[in-house]
Order: C-alpha cells, then structure tokens, then sequence
C-alpha cells in the first residue's frame, strides 16, 4: 500500500513528466463571476492608535462572543483592511490552474465600473496568468474576515447578477463560444450559490453548445473534456433548489463528465437533500478520511455524475465512476498566511491533475498541495513550486 509521501512523490513525478512531454497546451474554460475581496482582521484591542498597533480577534468563537455581548445594547467593531486583491471562486480558481502552466480564458465579472468589458485594474495581475480574458461585467466585493480557525465571507454579490447564458452570448457570440468550449479539456463553473444565472450557463452550455461538440477537445483526441463544479456553500439556498441544481448536473454529466467539488459542511448538505447515505449510523466510529471517502462514494453513486471530491481542512476524498476512491492527508497548518481561496486553489489543483490523466489519488495529492503551497506562501504556486513541495512533502506524522 502506497503512503502519503509515496503518492506525494508519484504526483511530482507526474507533473514534471507532463512538462517534459508538452502535455500543458490543453486549454481550460473557467467562469463567470468576478469579486473584490478585501482580506481583514477585526480588532480585539488597540495598544496605540498607528496602522499595526492592534490585537486581533483570533478566532471566529472570539468574534462570535464579542458579537454576543452586543445583544440588547451595542458595539463598534474595527476592522482593519490588510489588502485587496482580486478575488472570486471563479478567478482565484483560474488564477491557479494558469500559474500551473495551463492556457485559461476567462469570462466574467471582472470589468470595470461604467465600462463593464474593460478590465478592472486589479484583475491586472490575475490577467498575465489567464491566455484571455472576456469582461462581461463589473465585480462584486467581499469582506473576508480572516481567522485562525477559518473565516467570515460577507458578500455584496449585486455586480453578479447581470451574468447570464445570454449575456455571455451576447458578449462572446454564440459562435465564439463554441470554439472556446470545442477547444477546452477543462471547463470551471463555480459559485452557483451567489449567482442566479450560473443554472442558465449550465443549461446554455447543454442545449446550445455540448449537445452538438466532439467529445475530446480539439486537438486532443486522446483526452476526455471534463466539467468541475463548485456550488460554493448552498447553506442560504433552499432544498427544493439544491435538488433541482444537482438533477442538472446529472443531465450534463451525460454530455460531459462532470466532478463535483464540496468542502465538509456542503457534502453533509448535499447527502441530506438528495437522500445519500454519507453520514449515516457510525460514520463517526470512523477515522476522518475514511468517513469521506465512504461519503464520497454515496454521494456520487446517488448523482450519478463521474466524480465527487470532498475536502475538509484535513485533507481530501473523491470517488469517481469507475468504482475508484481515495483519501489523502493534507498538509494542514494551523497558522497560514492566507486562507481566503484556500478552497478555490483545491479546486484548481485537483482539476489541472484531472486533465493531465493522473490517477484519482495523485489528484487529491495535487489539490492539496496546490492549496496548502497556497496559504503558506500567500501566493498561487508555480509548477516547478507544487512539485517541489509535494517531493519533499512528509508523511501525516511530520506534517
């Protein structure tokens, strides 16, 4: 049986292989939403009244008790603005998956307030990672606050909205689009939960485009064109929505293969909607990793669509179609940089291994490395950084 540093190794190994063959020319499609996010700490004291002369509330508990004691009276909380950076599940996904090397187009609200197909200036960076990129509206914000033990995302998801299947048709032409998708082996649809267009992008995408495209991508005969959705925590939407978003998923997924992205808290959501037995009786008997991966296997066995990654803090499951499944220990840290994306940067790692072929469990091992060179260094991760960090990547007790 293979050990973490095993697959770890195997994975890098991969990686570098895949270079050397020129196998990173396999074009990705990622969208369409676009935010702002200003990355912040809330203030637990001040020492002095200068920028960094503060306390922070460590944790969410702290902040939750602090907000708490403010029932039937009041408080002023500070929040200290650390940085903005372009953000959204859909470009910090892209942002990642073209760091790694792979050609990426993007389409979405990234465009500037009053000229919404003109690039917002802090989308600049992000650009120089993407092969295109189509404005097609301006961003959203978010005010990420930033804990030890996880973090707040407040949303202001108006800018979003205007995001449709028709819009994008509008923008791109419905021709152009064809092309785009034709030439794609991978293709990213994320953040359902705060967009109402995103189910008319997957019905667009069914009716009007892969219903009438080649299986493999162009150029790539051997290569099978895969779908990787995130819904982004449907805790606010209703059940009745959730069950209609997944029986589309299911509906693609006979076009296309289609994986499935959750965290912990969205698969226990996911399971209970569509009826999965994920976290049944004595699945907490179980180790962590073997709880996931059992809720892996049930939940796409439900669904019916290739594939279903899992990733909590710990680590990742996934289990695809092929009766394959996995879990691999991450390399969790208990102090990073930079957690907002941490998710998103998962997401980018374990679909760029999915279109290089590699085995279900060298996905997980990319995923997690791509997210946790992330949140060590505050920064997407290069190829030759990934592969460097998962070869010297220790088994679970030296983590």
């Amino acid at each position: 049986m293979k050990t973490r540093s095993d697959i770890a190794r195997s994975a890098s190994h991969a990686l570098k292989s895949a270079r050397a063959a020129g196998l990173l020319h396999r074009p990705a499609l990622v969208g369409f939403d676009g935010f702002i996010d200003a990355i912040i700490h809330v203030v637990d004291q001040r020492t002095a009244m200068h920028a960094d002369a503060y306390a922070r509330l460590a944790t969410i508990e702290a902040f939750a008790v602090r907000c708490g004691s403010a029932a039937d009276k009041s408080t002023n909380m500070e929040l200290v603005v650390k940085e903005e950076r372009f953000g959204g599940n859909g470009p910090l996904m892209a942002g990642a998956i073209g760091q790694l090397s792979l050609p990426v187009t993007y389409i979405g609200a990234v465009g500037r307030e009053g000229a919404p197909t003109q690039l917002h200036p802090i989308f600049g960076e992000f650009a120089k990672r993407c092969q295109r990129v189509v404005c097609v509206a301006p961003p959203a914000h978010t005010d990420a606050l930033e804990f030890t033990d996880g973090k707040l995302m407040l949303g202001k998801p108006a800018n979003i909205q205007s995001v449709t299947w028709d819009a994008i048709k509008q923008h791109v032409g419905l021709d152009e689009l064809k092309r785009i998708v034709g030439d794609a082996a991978l293709i990213g649809i994320v953040n359902w939960v705060m967009m109402g267009g995103v189910e008319s992008i997957w019905n667009g995408l069914c009716d009007d485009v892969l219903a009438n495209l080649p299986k493999h991508p162009t150029g790539h005969p051997g290569v099978r064109r895969r779908i990787f959705i995130d819904l982004c925590d449907p805790a606010k939407r209703t059940d009745a929505d959730i069950a209609s978003a997944m029986k589309t998923l299911a509906r693609m997924n006979t076009f296309t293969p289609v994986t499935l992205g959750l965290n912990l808290a969205e698969s226990e959501r996911i399971a209970q909607v569509i009826g999965a037995d994920a976290f049944g009786n004595g699945w907490s008997m179980n180790t962590l990793g073997a709880a996931v991966e059992h809720a892996a296997k049930a939940i796409r066995d439900r669904l019916k669509i290739e594939c279903v990654v899992i990733h909590p803090r710990e680590g990742a499951a996934a289990a695809d179609a092929s009766g394959a499944s996995a879990w691999f220990e991450g390399p969790f840290i208990t102090t990073p940089k930079l957690s907002t994306g941490a998710g998103d940067h998962f997401n980018g790692g374990f679909s760029f291994a999915q279109t290089l072929g590699l085995p279900l469990e060298e996905c997980l091992a990319v995923g997690c490395g791509v997210s946790g060179a992330y949140v060590r260094d505050a920064a997407s991760p290069t190829l030759e950084r990934l592969a460097e960090f998962l070869a010297d990547l220790p088994g679970p007790e030296g983590r």
